[in-house]
């Protein structure tokens, strides 16, 4: 296996070595290119420090990625991005690290399209107005119920808070008394719509479409989110600050590790560490798979959490929080965010221009047991080609269809039978062009053909436990035990010193946050090792293009075409 693809240009080439070469800055280590290990890299080498991060994949990005398939791009990850829209310091964190940079963004009317199996449907508006008055056209005698909804949402919208600059722990009073003079006067709304479950305020309605649309806002149901994330989200999409990137998924993860090369840092692709170097309960580097042994002042972990804390370092440093996190609240129901089944629909032209951009289909029972492993009766379909150019060969456009899957069921079936694994990916793929033809009578001639990729490829290419793809579920007990990791133990694990944890695992689930616990990480770290922490915009403004998407990889060589049928 290749272990290193990336030219070295520092004047002292002293990784090898346990200690560094005098006179030149401090040496950190990550683990992992995804956007929190990225993000990490690029806030240390502003700082003064000197990087490298290791990769066990091909690409940068983690789950924020795409692949490729007969000229077609399958952008797997963002569906809107916080932070799109300037004035906030969710966009200061993107400018840093040049996600955005030469950049188009692609907003959308609306957030998602609801739509029952009779073809009753609610569309998501982000205009308060505009989505109270469609939703009561839809159900007048809920009139109570959705203008409580609306003006809850118009409040969010008055509301600008995105505190992703400053790690907790370090806020100076300045910055808590700012924070305040935001939150005190809408406290009321925030403890509110933070403690009323979603599903209870559904129930409310009397219309037995809009008690199930409101669920399944975000797509699907996330099952245990309280109102606030939902308006939160709304609200930043009226703003324009919940986008869509040119480029996707990938683009943005490109354009992040391309800000990183340029300010000097390293990254090593196929590089799978194996271990975490401790020496008097000090990280002093890492060994990969390979035997190799790379050493530096700090090391920092941007990989999976259950693999990091029980893997990488054996589980010899816990305590109570890790011990809650890794022990109980890994096994307990809810807790995880769960993983989802992907159907990427290479189409010849266009998809129906009357539909949404997103919209998730209610499924009937019999539909929903098509599914294989599937966790809640509906399919989300979305006009990806819509998102953003690129996506499809002229003339071809793609469509992107979702639902949340057990993992367990595709680990077991995949380790057991490979066969009947890919059986049920035909499945999946049979059962998506029954439904679009159902749906769009003719199109299934138009399919050149439909890939697949389960939670187990998600698991395998990111490491993710059990394939999540938001780790911990915010607004779970997860919550509160990971800001305590991040405030009070400044991202560190009990007994350990030069090691620092960053991403989902440590800062809940979403982009934004994953870039910001590489900030605050590398807040932090600056006080351990000397260095004052320094952040600029990126200044760089070549126009993007695929061609920064560089080299795509196939990650499984299956997929379903309509001419084979294999």
């Amino acid at each position: 296996m290749a272990d290193d693809t990336s030219t070295l240009r520092d004047t002292a080439d002293d990784w090898s070595s346990r200690e560094r070469t005098p006179g030149t800055p401090p040496r950190v280590i990550v683990i992992g290119a995804g956007v929190a290990g990225l993000s990490t890299g690029c806030y240390a080498q502003m700082s003064g420090a000197r990087t490298r991060i290791f990769e066990k994949h091909v690409l940068p990005g983690g789950c924020c990625t795409a692949w490729s398939r007969d000229g077609y791009l399958f952008d797997y990850c963002i569906e809107w991005l916080i932070g799109t829209a300037p004035g906030n310091e969710a966009h200061q964190v993107w400018r840093e690290l040049g996600a955005l940079d030469g950049k188009t963004v692609t907003n959308f009317e609306l957030f998602n399209k609801v739509e029952d199996e009779s073809g009753r449907s609610v569309t998501f508006y982000n205009d308060p107005d505009r989505l109270e008055a469609h939703l009561l056209a839809v159900s007048p005698v809920d009139a109570p119920v959705i203008r409580a909804f609306t003006r809850d949402l118009k409040r969010f919208i008055a509301i600008d808070l995105y505190p992703f600059l400053t790690a907790p722990a370090l806020r100076t009073v300045r910055e808590r008394a700012a924070t305040l003079r935001t939150v005190l006067p809408a406290f009321r709304l925030f403890w509110r719509t933070a403690a009323t479950p979603m599903h209870v305020f559904a129930d409310k309605f009397q219309d037995p479409l809009l008690r199930r649309a409101f669920r399944n806002i975000f797509f699907q149901d996330p099952e245990g989110f309280p109102l606030l994330p939902y308006l939160f989200n709304m609200a930043a999409a009226y703003h324009l600050n919940a986008g869509f990137p040119q480029g996707g998924s990938l683009g943005l993860s490109r354009s992040i590790e391309e800000r990183y090369l340029g300010l000097g840092g390293h990254v090593t692709y196929r590089a799978r560490t194996e271990r975490i170097l401790v020496e008097n309960d000090r990280a002093i580097g890492v060994e990969l798979r390979n035997g190799k042994r790379y050493f530096a002042e700090h090391v920092v972990s941007a990989a999976d959490g259950h693999s990091t804390v029980r893997g990488l370092l054996g589980g010899r440093y816990t305590g109570p929080r890790i011990d809650k996190l890794y022990t109980d609240l890994l096994q307990r129901p809810g807790t995880l965010f769960p993983a989802v089944v992907s159907a990427f629909v290479g189409l010849r032209g266009d998809f129906d221009p009357g539909e949404a951009h997103s919209t998730t289909h209610l499924l009937t029972d019999e539909d929903g047991r098509r599914l294989p492993g599937a966790l809640q009766n509906s399919l989300v379909v979305q006009a990806r080609s819509r998102y953003s150019d690129g996506f499809a060969p002229p003339g071809r456009s793609v469509l992107h269809c979702t639902y949340f899957s057990d993992y367990a069921y595709w680990k077991e079936l995949r380790t057991r039978n490979r066969k009947e694994y890919r059986q049920r990916k035909h499945e999946v793929a049979d059962f998506v062009r029954t439904f679009l033809e159902r749906r769009s009578p003719g199109i299934t001639d138009r399919i050149d053909l439909v890939d697949v990729a389960s939670p187990a490829t998600t698991h395998r290419y990111t490491g993710n436990h059990n394939g999540s793809i938001l780790a911990w579920k915010a607004f779970s007990d997860a919550d509160d035990v990971s800001a305590r990791l991040v405030g009070r133990d400044r991202m560190r694990l009990p007994g350990l010193t030069g090691f620092s944890m960053a991403g989902q695992w440590v800062g809940m689930g979403g982009l934004i946050r994953a870039a910001s616990t590489g900030r605050f990480a590398v807040q932090y770290l600056c006080r351990e090792i000397g260095l004052e922490f320094r952040a600029w915009e990126s200044e760089a403004t070549e126009p993007w293009h695929p061609g920064k998407l560089g080299r795509l990889p196939q990650l499984d060589r299956w997929s379903a075409r309509e001419e084979t049928s294999s």
